[in-house]
C-alpha cells in the first residue's frame, strides 16, 4: 500500500488467511479460489469479452461493497445465470399463485357443503292464507340448501301454485338464518266456479279458492251460460278488474259486477240501481260521475244510469217486465 498499490490479488490463499488481509487492507482484494471473504472475485468466462471503455490498471477503482453473495461481486454475474435466476423466480411466483388458488377453492367448496352456511332457520312472514309447513316444503327451504344459492326468484317460482302468494322477499342473517316476506293478494270480489262454489276473486280474475256465502264482496257474473272453464282470467276479465278499482265512496253499494260477452261491465247496486259502464275506457271518469249522481240525485229503486258517456249520464226507469 506505502508503494501505491491500489488492489491485492489473492489466488489459492486459504480463505481464513484471505479474510484477515481483506479485513485489514485498505485497498480491495481479488480472490482467485480464495474463499468468499475477498472484495471480488475473478471470473473466467468466453461470454465476457472486453469492452472499451472498461477499467484498465491504471486507473483506480473504489473499494468494492461486499454483498455477502458467495464466490462474486453483484456486477460481475453472468447473463446467462440471470436469466435462469429470473425464469426461476417467475416458476416459483407461479406455483404459489397455483398453490393459493388452489387452498382457496378448496376453502370455498368447503364452506359451500359445509353446514355452517346452510339454511337452518327459515320464518314466513305473511302467510296467512296457506300452511306455513306445506309453503316451506313447496319452497325447497326445507332440505337446507346453501345460503349463497337462495334468492326470492327462485323461491317465488317455486312457490307460483299457491294462488294467494304473488310475490317474495327474503333477508338473509348469516350464516344460517332466512327470514322469507311474503306478498299476498287480496281478494276483490267472490264468484261461483263451475260446481256452483263460491270462490274468492282478485284483480287479475285468479280463483283464490273458496269463500264463505257470507262474504262482504261483490260478485261477479259472467254472461255466457255455455262456458264451463273460470273466465274472468281471460273474457270475463274485465268484471274483476272494474272489481278492483270501485271507488270506497260506493264500493260498499255494489252487490254484482256483470259482464257480457262484448265486454259490456253493468254494476248493480244494493238499493237496487244499476249503472251501465260499458267497457273498461274512461273508468275512473265514469266513477266520479256515479258517485255525485249517487251523492246529487233521488234514485227509486229500479233507475237504470247509463254512464257509458260520462259527462252525459242519463237516468231511466226500471225495464219494463
Amino acid at each position: 500500500e506505502k508503494a501505491g498499490a491500489f488492489g491485492i490479488l489473492l489466488e489459492l490463499v486459504v480463505p481464513s488467511v484471505a479474510k484477515e488481509i481483506s479485513d485489514r487492507a485498505r485497498i480491495p482484494t481479488i480472490g482467485i479460489g480464495s474463499g468468499t471473504d475477498c472484495d471480488g472475485q475473478v471470473h473466467v468466462s468466453r461470454r465476457r469479452p472486453w469492452r472499451p471503455g472498461a477499467p484498465t490498471r491504471g486507473s483506480r477503482p473504489l473499494r468494492a461493497r461486499r454483498t455477502g453473495s458467495p464466490g462474486r461481486a453483484n456486477s460481475s454475474e453472468p447473463a446467462g445465470r440471470a436469466g435462469r435466476r429470473r425464469a426461476g423466480t417467475i416458476a416459483m411466483v407461479t406455483l404459489v399463485v397455483t398453490l393459493v388458488g388452489a387452498s382457496l377453492s378448496f376453502v370455498g367448496q368447503w364452506l359451500l357443503h359445509t353446514s355452517y352456511l346452510r339454511v337452518q332457520h327459515v320464518s314466513f312472514v305473511g302467510v296467512r292464507h296457506e300452511r306455513p309447513a306445506t309453503v316451506l316444503e313447496a319452497s325447497g327451504l326445507a332440505a337446507h340448501p346453501t345460503m349463497f344459492g337462495v334468492s326470492a326468484l327462485s323461491i317465488e317460482r317455486r312457490l307460483q301454485r299457491f294462488p294467494w302468494i304473488v310475490g317474495v322477499r327474503i333477508e338473509k342473517h348469516w350464516p344460517s338464518t332466512l327470514v322469507v316476506r311474503v306478498h299476498e293478494t287480496r281478494p276483490v270480489a267472490v264468484a261461483f266456479g263451475a260446481h256452483h262454489v263460491l270462490e274468492y276473486v282478485d284483480g287479475a280474475g285468479r280463483d283464490l279458492g273458496p269463500a264463505p256465502l257470507s262474504a262482504n264482496l261483490p260478485t261477479l257474473e259472467f254472461l255466457r251460460p255455455t262456458t264451463t272453464t273460470w273466465p274472468f282470467l281471460h273474457a270475463g276479465n274485465a268484471a274483476a278488474y272494474v272489481a278492483s278499482q270501485l271507488p270506497p265512496a260506493f264500493s260498499a253499494q255494489v252487490a254484482l259486477v256483470t259482464e257480457d260477452a262484448n265486454g259490456q261491465v253493468v254494476l248493480k247496486m244494493t238499493t237496487p240501481v244499476t249503472f251501465i259502464l260499458g267497457t273498461v275506457s274512461q273508468l275512473h271518469a265514469k266513477f266520479v260521475a256515479i258517485a255525485s249522481v249517487i251523492a246529487h240525485t233521488t234514485l227509486r229503486p229500479g233507475d237504470v244510469v247509463d254512464a257509458t258517456v260520462p259527462d252525459e249520464l242519463a237516468v231511466s226507469g226500471p225495464p219494463p217486465s
